[in-house]
């Protein structure tokens, strides 16, 4: 099945990095939404577990590896073509981990990887499900350490 106008929505997996204060985000290398940045991700495989896709996808797409996984969140996203007919869909599961190793290095469909600081948010352009589920995850990690 074809992820452009497909006839179901794709599982599609997401990790957001922490190291201090800074966060790990990538810079679309395809579509949808080539060369907008985002949170590195991508769709799971049959037979594979959410949580070994998300290290999987991560370490492909930036060389990065992650401590514990958290559940950040579960966001749908929709893109329509000019006539309203669904051009993607995919779940996101979203998870959230704090950095231990790894360079942040383009790989796999990334043209760019930055460690942004919270006040440099603004200049990525992020959407606003993105930045929700940044701050939503700092709040999980914190919770979590207590």
């Amino acid at each position: 099945m074809s992820r452009e106008y497909p006839d179901r929505p794709w599982i599609g997996i997401g990790v957001i990095v922490f190291r201090g204060e800074e966060v790990l985000l990538v810079q679309r290398g395809k579509p949808p939404r080539l060369g907008s940045w985002s949170l590195p991700g991508g769709a799971q495989h049959l037979g594979e577990g959410a949580q070994a896709a998300a290290r999987r996808e991560l370490l492909e797409e930036t060389g990065v590896t992650v401590g514990p996984l958290l559940l950040a969140d579960v966001i749908d996203s929709v893109t329509h073509d000019d006539a309203g007919a669904v051009r993607y869909h995919y779940t996101i599961v979203d998870y959230c981990a704090e950095w231990i190793a790894g360079e942040a290095v383009a790989g796999d469909d990334v043209s760019a990887t930055a460690w942004a600081r919270p006040e440099d948010l603004q200049k990525y352009a992020l959407t606003r499900e993105a930045e929700a589920v940044i701050a939503l995850s700092r709040k999980r990690l914190a919770e979590a350490a207590l």
